[in-house]
Parts: C-alpha cells; sequence; structure tokens
C-alpha cells in the first residue's frame, strides 16, 4: 500500500507544480502565479487545424497574393471550362495581368470576346490573385531570322542595292 500512496503524493505534487488544482497546505503560504498565456494548458493554447494556422501564417508572411495566383494557374480548366482549357494555357501574371497563350489566333479573338466573364470569374474564385486584365496571344509565328532560310544583311528584300 506504501506504493500507492506515494503515487499519489508524486501525482499531486506533478499537478502542483504543472499546472493542475492546488492543494492547501497548512503552515505554508499560498503561492500565485501570473498566467502569461505561453504556459502549458492555459485557455487559448488549444491546438488548431493545420489549415488554420498555414493561412494565419501565409497572410502574416504576405503569401496571400502569390498563393493565389499559383492556384490560379493551376485552376484554369475549372475558371476556363474543359473546351476553353484545351485551346488555352496560362503562362504567367505579372503586373496584375493574366498571360493566356492560345492554340490558334481564332481562340484567341474568342477569348477577347469572354475577357469579361472570365474575370469576374477568376475576381470571385481567387479575388487575392490581383488579377485586373487578361492578355491574350496567339501562337507563336515561325522566324526567318535564324536556321536553314536565313541569310546575312537584308537578304533577298534588298533588291535595289
Amino acid at each position: 500500500m506504501s506504493d500507492a500512496s506515494e503515487a499519489v503524493r508524486v501525482y499531486q505534487h506533478f499537478r502542483e507544480i504543472f499546472g493542475g488544482e492546488t492543494r492547501y497546505r497548512p503552515g505554508r503560504a499560498r503561492r500565485t502565479r501570473e498566467t502569461s498565456g505561453s504556459e502549458p494548458f492555459t485557455p487559448g493554447r488549444d491546438p488548431r487545424p493545420l489549415g488554420t494556422a498555414i493561412d494565419q501564417l501565409s497572410s502574416q508572411l504576405g503569401w496571400s497574393g502569390p498563393l493565389s495566383q499559383a492556384d490560379l494557374l493551376t485552376t484554369w480548366r475549372d475558371i476556363a471550362g474543359e473546351e476553353t482549357a484545351r485551346h488555352s494555357e496560362p503562362i504567367a501574371i505579372e503586373g496584375g495581368t493574366l498571360q493566356v497563350r492560345c492554340d490558334s489566333t481564332a481562340w484567341a479573338t474568342q477569348l477577347r470576346l469572354m475577357r469579361q466573364q472570365l474575370l469576374a470569374r477568376i475576381a470571385e474564385v481567387h479575388p487575392g490573385a490581383g488579377v485586373e486584365s487578361i492578355r491574350f496571344q496567339g501562337p507563336d509565328a515561325p522566324t526567318w531570322k535564324r536556321g536553314p532560310r536565313s541569310v546575312p544583311g537584308r537578304g533577298p528584300r534588298d533588291t535595289y542595292g
């Protein structure tokens, strides 16, 4: 039985030291501790969900805008639609302008007509991305400045010497 009473004494001693209920000891003055809020088992120290902690950290460090922009680039299919996303690809967001490369000039023209609807959808889904306008560009045209058909100087255009 002495082991049980010793265990009870140790338990009560630890509770007294580590923030449990203090027990009254005759002959000793009670100590009152001031809580700073950073001690264990104090109110407000309950664990929070990881998503909430990450959201709070990203807003404190100023990462909300860049994270929202990256999310916009990865979820373009949900914003523009399945058919439109097959023929267009967001490239970058620079200075509040979303740059989108299209498969053809016809798709670029069609998306220019849909610009306001796409901007409204982006503002609804990703308000922190900071997208103010969209620039649609067609496919890159071939250049004759380099490659097997290039000619030094002005080349065949220089017919008058």
